[in-house]
């Protein structure tokens, strides 16, 4: 009669695990490559719908055309906000001074670190084996193994 084995120390065994320095490159390398992301302007923001595509909404109610409408300041707020980067280096011509978001700077908590999930967000108490990533619940580290575990290695 053969023994059991547990499915997670015996996958344990087969991955790799990554030690401090190698976990730090990997995180520096991850919020590099959010912060790319966070300045890049919406790519659609200036398409223009072209005006021979069908409009489905007016044939379906049977009604005839409608009333244009009138747009209201909060669409115009939607439609052409700023990025961080932009309400920065505004800040900063406006504000040159102290206190500006450039010159804040506070002190070092005296509470412990919180960790957060990497999948959802949620507060974390466990961490992944191979790479350090922290996940809440079992389905947050299926989805971290499926998607994420080592995406980004040193």
């Amino acid at each position: 009669m053969a023994a059991r084995e547990s499915g997670r120390i015996k996958d344990a065994y087969q991955k790799r695990v990554l030690d401090d320095a190698a976990r730090k490159r990997r995180h520096k390398k991850a919020l590099e490559a959010l912060e790319q992301d966070n300045f890049h302007d919406d790519p659609h923001a200036d398409l223009v719908m072209s005006k021979k595509a069908p409009k489905f909404q007016e044939s379906l109610d049977g009604r005839g055309p409608r009333k244009k409408k009138t747009r209201s300041a909060e669409y115009y707020k939607q439609r052409f906000r700023k990025s961080f980067g932009q309400l920065v280096e505004e800040d900063a011509n406006n504000n040159p001074a102290p206190p500006n978001y450039s010159s804040a700077q506070a002190q070092p908590s005296k509470f412990p670190e919180r960790h957060f999930c990497a999948v959802c967000g949620f507060p974390s108490n466990y961490t992944c084996i191979p790479c350090g990533a922290r996940y809440c619940t079992v389905r947050c580290l299926g989805t971290h193994l499926d998607t994420r575990c080592l995406k980004w290695t040193a």
